[in-house]
């Protein structure tokens, strides 16, 4: 598959996807089935991971949204910007941040932060992709989907200068 300027070659079918979902709708479930949470999805790249999640997960929750981006072509320009800001209506609450991948961890230790200064209650980290040889911080991400190596992807929510998102199997940077 070409996107842009770059050629991109099948990584990740969509069923095996679609089953990492399952599982941590369960997972979350089983954590929150006497609570209400909030799931927060980081955009744009989480919208659909996000939307799959929320349909298989059985409880009660809300939903919002924070915009960020550190990500231009394929590399992390490693500087968060931030164009939709934590809603004031979750001081005091339990949120999930889902976000679509988490490689280098720049994002999600902004967002950690950001969220402590908005009085949130209590911070989950869901993401459907993580590259733990890349990921150092300390921010304890409580459910991970899919371990993937360090290489750059696209599909089902992830991109190439915003192209190839709306796949729902992933693909890999043909080297």
């Amino acid at each position: 598959m070409k996107i842009g300027d770059r050629y991109f070659e099948p990584f990740i079918e969509a069923s095996e996807i679609q089953f990492a979902i399952q599982q941590l709708a369960e997972q979350i479930y089983a954590d929150y089935s006497d609570q209400c949470p909030v799931f927060v999805g980081v955009l744009n790249g989480s919208i659909l991971f996000l939307a799959d999640l929320l349909k298989h997960y059985k409880g009660d929750c809300e939903l919002s949204f924070i915009k960020v981006k550190s990500y231009e072509g394929t590399n992390s320009t490693n500087h968060i910007t931030e164009s939709l800001a934590f809603d004031d209506s979750l001081q005091g609450r339990s949120i999930i941040l889902v976000e679509d991948i988490v490689d280098t961890g720049n994002t999600i230790v902004y967002l950690k932060e950001a969220a402590k200064k908005k009085n949130i209650h209590h911070v989950k980290i869901a993401t459907l992709f993580l590259k733990p040889e890349v990921y150092q911080k300390a921010v304890k991400l409580d459910y991970v989907g899919i371990r993937i190596p360090n290489k750059f992807i696209v599909g089902c929510g992830l991109d190439y200068d915003g192209l190839g998102r709306n796949s729902s199997e992933v693909f890999v940077l043909k080297e």
